[in-house]
């Protein structure tokens, strides 16, 4: 299953020479990978390049037409050991996955897989997920392919060059026998336009027509091999691509009217630059600016006869690269020293030397080096305080004024999340036992890091938090808690978590959260899924069906693990008993915890189609919904504190004589109970009530449901003529 379902979008993927395809970045992509007959495409979901494996995923049938093999891989890792496909065939391949993390699982096979070389065209498109949207530490691929000395592609973000330079990626690729990046960015991405389609081409070798098995022993990654590898790259791949690229003309060189100027930017800035020129009066919304630009969509490697080209006669350049260190900018100064080319570079002195360049922040820095443009006068729209006015538009007194009137919606958990009750066992199970370490895990249940939980330490990488509690637990005064989801686990937590473990007799315990799906990725299919779900499942049609396809508890019992229980999330009582027992007994080794319970959001997304329809076919449904008695409500917010539910909120306290605001349940509930729950469970005041909501009630139902009605009504008009005798 996925968040949303591509099966109307991919039928664009059809389109053939001539017409005008429309679509967002990812559809587009897409497209480009079948009209450059790619073979075989694989990858890991994950921000921002999620939906590329989503559309891939519902494209199948068009994917199996035209004889394209497609794996949605168990990881990063397996995804760019598939590759290994196009170093002895000529099998064009692509893989996808969300750089920079993605890249570091996978940096094993993908230095193998640089160093041996490829003949097939091998595409590594990643997420580039850098900026002040990014989900996780800041860094770029840029060093990685500089190291591994693989190409990194980074196209202007419109459709057009986009699936052009997919196309030119495999060429590139094949011109110098070197797998390439192809980078896209999150605006990228999501970036919607339109470009002229070509037909699609399968595949020359596919199950219906085999390669030739073949053994090249010099591409074995071995002494002495290895060596003639590295030399290979530099005397051979390295110059064969810088070739391919001028010739090609891969990278773009667009004239402008100041020709003592000029800017140099990578293919995804560029439309962030021309944005700046033009709030300067420099350019039009066509892209026509009057300072010339150089657009690298290769921004690896650099190409130096191209930059002395660009900038032979310019007095100034700007080197626009985000992020540090300044890679591009002490490529270009070492070019042109070498070339004693005195063109003075601007670059990090005068932009951020970290961060994304964002509108405003590529706004200041164009208009810095404009106006220290020597001996040009150059008519900006904008001056310095202008531009510097901009940075804030709204004023302090409107900031304490949002603060004030609205509440801080920091990210969390959903409504109804099966992980939430888990952690409101953990924090009562705290206050009896004292403080634990715990070593979290990436996935949704990271935000137990953050308000109102405020549990977590660490957070070291998918599937790695039992391994990161490993060096700690001598010196606790409890067992270590590792927490980690069921994605998590098969990802990376099984091996490098668990059986390791076990071996080394870690005597910690590992909550394993078992939601059914990769949630935090838009909710895919992962091996342990409980059902394939009826709007866009992941499991190929052809594989048999079966009611759980492989079991978390007989993969750790299969490691070894001997204590091992498995408990409902939504029962609190029994998950504190089970995890009390769990950090106090004596026996030996690994003590893991199940707690399990479905995604509520894919929950959602499955049950509601069948309610809807259940109900409009006049069959009987009951929904149950929560409420707080704001007669009995405290005012004292505890269960807000101890659930932290978006649906759990505040309201005016209708007591005249009490100012302090009630609890209040909104409409947004899905009646999973926890709110309940954790009243019962840590003691707080008894105001939560249910109420079943009942659809197409039946006859009874109705009958029973008017005599209550009636008997209500009796009660209360006896009630108000006392009231109306005491006044008289």
């Amino acid at each position: 299953m996925a968040e949303r379902s591509f099966s109307d979008e991919v039928k664009k993927l059809r389109a053939g020479a001539g017409d005008i395809f429309e679509g967002e970045g990812i559809l587009a992509i897409t497209k480009a990978l079948l009209q450059s007959g790619v073979s075989y495409v694989g990858g890991y979901q994950g921000s921002p390049i999620s939906h590329l494996m989503d559309v891939l995923n519902d494209a199948q049938e068009i994917l199996s037409e035209l004889g394209v093999h497609f794996e949605a891989n168990g990881s990063e890792a397996t995804a760019a050991a598939m590759l290994s496909a196009s170093i002895n065939y000529p099998l064009r391949g692509a893989v996808t996955w969300k750089s920079t993390v993605g890249t570091n699982v996978a940096s094993d096979a993908l230095s193998n897989l640089a160093s041996a070389g490829v003949t097939g065209g091998a595409l590594v498109i990643v997420g580039e997920d850098y900026g002040e949207g990014s989900s996780i530490m800041q860094e770029r691929s840029y060093a990685f392919a500089m190291k591994a000395q693989m190409w990194l592609m980074d196209p202007r973000p419109n459709l057009t060059s986009i699936t052009d330079m997919v196309e030119r990626g495999f060429e590139l690729s094949e011109a110098s026998n070197t797998p390439v990046f192809y980078m896209m960015r999150i605006r990228g991405c999501h970036v919607t336009g339109e470009f002229i389609a070509k037909d699609n081409v399968a595949p020359v070798f596919n199950n219906k027509a085999p390669v030739t098995p073949q053994r090249e022993p010099e591409k074995i990654i071995l002494p002495p091999y290895v060596y003639e590898q590295e030399r290979e790259k530099i005397a051979q791949r390295l110059p064969a691509a810088i070739k391919f690229i001028r010739e090609q003309g891969l990278n773009e060189h667009f004239p402008g009217r100041y020709e003592s100027l000029g800017i140099i930017t990578c293919g995804g800035s560029y439309n962030t630059v021309i944005r700046a020129l033009q709030r300067q009066g420099l350019a039009d919304v066509y892209g026509k600016a009057e300072v010339p630009i150089y657009c690298m969509n290769v921004a690896y490697p650099l190409v130096p006869d191209e930059l002395v080209e660009f900038c032979i006669g310019k007095e100034q350049v700007l080197v626009l690269e985000e992020g540090q260190p300044e890679y591009i900018e002490q490529g270009i100064q070492t070019i042109l020293r070498r070339r004693d080319i005195q063109t003075r570079v601007y670059g990090k002195d005068i932009m951020p030397m970290a961060g994304e360049y964002t509108g405003q922040v590529m706004l200041e820095g164009v208009t810095r080096f404009l106006l220290a443009a020597k001996d040009t006068q150059i008519p900006l729209e904008l001056d310095m305080a202008s531009v510097l006015a901009l940075q804030t538009p709204v004023s302090d007194d409107d900031i304490a004024a949002l603060m004030e009137n609205l509440p801080p919606r920091p990210a969390g958990l959903c409504t109804g999340c099966p992980e939430r009750p888990l952690f409101s066992a953990i924090k009562q199970l705290q206050e009896e036992i004292g403080p634990f370490h715990i070593s979290s895990d990436i996935g949704c249940h990271s935000f137990a890091t953050a308000a109102p939980f405020n549990l977590g330490n660490t957070i070291m990488g998918y599937g790695l938090s039992l391994a990161s509690s490993s060096g700690m637990r001598h010196a606790l005064p409890h067992k270590a808690i590792s927490i980690m989801g069921d994605g998590g686990f098969w990802h990376n937590g099984l091996t490098s978590g668990v059986t390791s473990a076990v071996f080394n007799g870690h005597d910690g315990l590992l909550i394993i959260i078992d939601n059914g799906y990769s949630a935090a990725t838009g909710g895919q299919d992962i091996p342990s899924l409980v059902e394939p779900n009826l709007i866009a499942s992941t499991i190929d049609a052809q594989r048999p069906q079966r009611e759980q396809w492989q079991n978390i508890e007989d993969a750790c019992r299969g490691a070894g693990v001997e204590w091992l229980q498995t408990v409902s999330t939504y029962n609190i009582e029994a998950m504190k008993h089970t995890l009390h027992d769990a950090l106090t007994t004596d026996a030996p080794g690994l003590k893991v915890v199940i707690a399990e319970g479905e995604c509520m959001l894919n929950r959602q997304r499955r049950i509601k189609p069948l309610l809807k329809k259940a109900i409009d076919t006049g069959q009987r449904v009951d929904r149950a919904r929560f409420y707080i008695d704001a007669e009995t409500c405290t005012g004292d917010h505890g269960c807000i504190r101890l659930s932290g539910c978006p649906s759990l909120t505040i309201k005016d306290n209708p007591d005249p004589l009490r100012v302090d605001p009630v609890s209040y349940v909104d409409n947004s509930c899905v009646g999973c109970g926890v709110c309940g729950t954790n009243a019962h469970s840590a003691v707080l005041c008894p105001s939560f009530s249910q109420i079943d909501l009942v659809y197409n009630p039946t006859r009874f139902e109705r009958l029973r449901h008017g005599l209550r009605l009636r008997v209500r009504n009796w009660w209360r008009d006896r009630d108000l003529r006392r009231g109306e005798r005491a006044r008289l």
